[in-house]
């Protein structure tokens, strides 16, 4: 720098930032060991604050707009800096100019995979990512909280800080306040709820996380098909579902001819339908003022299922157990459940059935 340059620049008059990129968000103004001239010129366009730090502490901010710099407006670098009545030019201080325009499509991700505890379904694993946005709302607090007085901080270094923060409070906010099926249905309404709880942490940073998106959950195949299987029984009738999966439990019984033959299978499935049958009656008639003139609904027959070779089938009514007992299918020890039972028992120990044992002739041989 030659001689006349060191005079001119002796004393800095005009302080800005104009040559903002996309990728910086904080940018330390160039001083070169001079000094700040009185009554100089502080420009911030917009999307811009600029921050005045005096010896390593915050002192003024400085929003969008034209300044002389003057005690009136620098209140806390003249407090720091003793100018009870006014200041003799020069004087020395950082300025750090900080961006506040949005930085979109961040990426993030859970690096390992998020294991969860729901009481439903007990202990599950997922893994979620996506894209978000953010902002600069308040530069001290960006600087003293993130960045720190560095000559130049960009997007791609808070990148990793950001990610970090934002997995472990979507970790913390899955573990605690979301319902699993969000996981497993809208993530729209997912991605609003994270928002709202990241936007409560990030503001101590002087952040605003203005978009938030869940791209991708992934969890098991098994556990989504119970997920949704699960939410629906908020929608059907409880009792409808229970005669819906018996009926397709006997569609299994009666296209399997080991399991007490076809003629049982076929019985069966006609006594279920009668079951439901009647139970949809009962249903209507619930909804229909009741007289008192008309006799009440029938109860239900108990239904009884067996466990054979490791496969469920049923159910049965009374007579049909007997029956499948007196061909053989069903032996003492086979495991049978009915209507009212806490867990599967032998047959010979369901008192109303055991006692037909008797009747039965041993097999041949």
């Amino acid at each position: 720098m030659g001689i006349f340059d060191k005079l001119r620049n002796e004393f800095i008059d005009i302080i800005d930032w104009p040559d903002q990129d996309a990728e910086t968000l904080v940018w330390k103004f160039p001083r070169y060991q001079n000094e700040i001239k009185m009554n100089a010129k502080l420009t911030v366009r917009e999307a811009q604050q600029a921050v005045f730090i005096n010896e390593g502490k915050i002192a003024d901010v400085f929003q969008p707009g034209m300044y002389t710099l003057q005690t009136q407006n620098m209140p806390i670098l003249a407090t720091l800096k003793g100018w009870k009545y006014g200041f003799d030019s020069p004087f020395k201080a950082d300025v750090l100019f900080v961006s506040t325009r949005q930085a979109i499509d961040q990426k993030w991700g859970t690096k390992n995979a998020i294991t969860l505890s729901d009481d439903r379904f007990g202990m599950i694993e997922l893994r979620a990512f996506g894209t978000y946005a953010f902002r600069v709302t308040d530069a001290g607090k960006f600087i003293k909280e993130i960045a720190g007085i560095e000559q130049e901080y960009t997007t791609e270094e808070i990148g990793g800080q950001l990610k970090s923060i934002i997995a472990t409070r979507f970790t913390a906010a899955a573990a605690n306040d979301i319902p699993i099926e969000k996981f497993a249905s809208n993530l729209e309404s997912l991605s609003a709820i994270i928002l709202e709880k990241l936007n409560a942490d990030f503001d101590d940073y002087g952040l605003k996380i203005t978009k938030f998106m869940v791209e991708n959950v992934s969890m098991p195949e098994e556990l989504k098909k119970e997920i949704f299987e699960y939410s629906r029984l908020n929608k059907v009738d409880m009792q409808q579902l229970a005669q819906l999966k018996s009926a397709k439990s006997i569609e299994i019984a009666a296209a399997n001819e080991g399991i007490a033959g076809m003629g049982a299978g076929f019985g069966a499935g006609l006594s279920v339908g009668n079951m439901m049958a009647n139970s949809l009656s009962q249903a209507s008639s619930a909804t229909q003022p009741q007289s008192s003139s008309t006799p009440p609904p029938l109860p239900t027959p108990v239904q009884y299922f067996t466990g054979i070779d490791g496969k469920q089938a049923g159910p049965y009514d009374f007579n049909q157990i007997i029956q499948i007992i007196q061909n053989g299918t069903i032996r003492r020890e086979t495991m049978i459940w009915k209507t009212g039972m806490a867990a599967w028992a032998t047959a010979e120990s369901i008192s109303d059935i055991g006692t037909h044992f008797n009747n039965v002739p041993p097999p041949l041989g």
